[in-house]
């Protein structure tokens, strides 16, 4: 996540209007958003984190291939119906229900604009390691991710051109292609390395898949905490924007789990389409923001990436606490029926011996 440092000065009298509201040093304050400027102290602080945060998202990518077979990898590859039915949730689902839900909902044409920016961008790595920890298809979740962040390279322009071309000029948002490009090559090379360990050490990589997990789930955290410390300023964001930050993640979860049971996808592959489907690069959304747009448009816009990311997390969360409840109900529930099974066998043995003198065939021992 990076800060914005916006600059646009207004006059006195619509600060003084404000400062009731607003920190005396806010850069915007209109009534809607209060903007504080960057210090020296948080520059430094997003140079570090940003720094640690690229070394840990390496690792756990690392981690993730470990887990990804050479064949597995290769069959999705060959037989990409799985990767296919991901492919129409990430750029046929997800775009519609931004377009759907910022017409419902009425919103700015500017605040729809980035909401569709959001629908449109590709999965993001924090997808892999909840795939993981929900026993999901990490070979399907390792392609997905990939594929969905190289088409994008045509997938974004082409949806952004046919939904916001109502709301504004397609033409005046800057992809930012060199970052899609960065993110494509920090994804490929770690995953890479997994498979490589995978293939010629496989003891080894369970170990590091395990550790790699873990600090997984702590970068999950770390990257919304970091979110709320660089995003200094406060700001009062229009209901709408919540709501829709609230209910566009759990629709993505949803359809893309429906669809993926529909296209008779197995039950862990469906886990696996529906988290790659609700998960987006929320960090991409906010860089595209930030280069597209004016500084007036982004206190009406620029915090939607944030609210997204928090509840696409929290519906993440949620999904990962259901299914580990269900697991343990499931296995439960499972040894107890085994353990009938064998008592009943026992008994119908023991009678099957009694009734034949004591004799005891060798299959029934």
């Amino acid at each position: 996540m990076q800060t914005y440092l916006l600059s646009q000065q207004f006059d006195t009298g619509s600060l003084a209007e404000n400062s009731t509201a607003c920190p005396a040093n806010a850069t915007i304050c209109k009534g809607t958003s209060c903007v504080l400027p960057e210090d020296n102290f948080n520059e430094t602080l997003s140079i570090i984190l940003s720094t640690v945060l690229t070394i840990m998202l390496a690792l756990v990518m690392f981690s993730m291939g470990c887990n990804v077979e050479v064949k597995k990898f290769w069959g999705h590859i060959k037989k990409p119906w799985g990767i296919f039915v991901g492919f129409l949730c990430q750029f046929g689902i997800m775009p519609l229900t931004a377009f759907l839900l910022s017409l419902v909902f009425n919103v700015l044409p500017i605040q729809a604009v980035v909401v569709l920016i959001m629908g449109c961008c590709p999965g993001g790595t924090a997808s892999n390691v909840i795939a993981y920890w929900v026993d999901g298809d990490m070979d399907l979740s390792i392609s997905m991710t990939t594929c969905s962040t190289l088409f994008a390279m045509g997938m974004m322009p082409l949806c952004l051109f046919v939904y916001t071309k109502i709301w504004t000029d397609s033409s005046a948002i800057v992809l930012p292609y060199d970052s899609i490009g960065i993110s494509l090559v920090a994804l490929i090379i770690p995953v890479s390395f997994g498979i490589y360990v995978n293939h010629r050490w496989p003891s080894k990589a369970k170990i590091i898949l395990k550790i790699g997990s873990i600090v997984g789930a702590i970068l999950i955290v770390l990257i919304a905490v970091v979110g709320g410390i660089l995003y200094k300023g406060s700001w009062t964001i229009s209901p709408k924007l919540w709501i829709i930050g609230t209910i566009f993640p759990a629709a993505g979860y949803s359809l893309g789990f429906f669809l993926a049971r529909v296209a008779g996808l197995s039950w862990h592959r469906c886990r696996t389409v529906s988290l790659e489907t609700g998960m987006q690069n929320t960090q991409l959304c906010s860089t595209i923001v930030q280069l597209s747009f004016t500084p007036e448009q982004l206190e009406l816009m620029f915090t939607f990436p944030l609210i997204y990311s928090i509840f696409q997390l929290l519906f993440a969360l949620l999904i990962l606490g259901g299914y580990r409840i269900y697991r343990r109900h499931r296995v439960k529930t499972k040894t107890d029926v085994e353990k009938t099974e064998e008592k009943e066998d026992s008994k119908s043995t023991s009678s099957h011996a009694k009734i034949n003198g004591g004799f005891v065939s060798n299959e029934t021992k």
